[in-house]
């Protein structure tokens, strides 16, 4: 956190979630200016959905799966499944996706450095 920033509890509205152009709801969890080191985000994907592959310059991302079953797609990596417990380390300005394999929702924290900020996110996919 930086120095000026205060503390405090922050409580996101679940009405704030949106739907990505990726395929994914998001909820933006702490995604602001004035902690530009961070972001953290919930994602959800509906059962047999794969999100559309894409990149994001600049920002190295971190999965966090808290619910469901997914078979993550990263390059330089063979395809493997995740679940509860598992962390997904996606370095900066890699091509990326995840695809829901499982019965219920696929629901992860998206932990982002530096912050998330969709002027970096590049759709790579059709």
């Amino acid at each position: 956190m930086p120095p000026d920033m205060p503390a405090q509890v922050l409580r996101p509205s679940p009405a704030d979630e949106y739907l990505t152009p990726e395929r994914c709801s998001i909820l933006e969890l702490l995604n602001v200016a004035d902690d530009p080191a961070v972001s953290v985000a919930q994602a959800r994907v509906e059962p047999g959905v794969q999100t559309i592959p894409h990149r994001v310059v600049g920002t190295i991302e971190r999965y966090v799966i808290l619910a469901g079953r997914g078979r993550i797609d990263i390059d330089g990596l063979p395809e493997q499944e995740v679940t509860v417990g598992d962390v997904v380390v996606i370095p900066a300005g890699v091509r990326q996706s995840i695809h829901n394999v499982g019965a219920a929702e696929l629901v992860f924290l998206c932990i982002c450095s530096p912050r998330f900020e969709w002027s970096n996110y590049e759709s790579l996919g059709d």
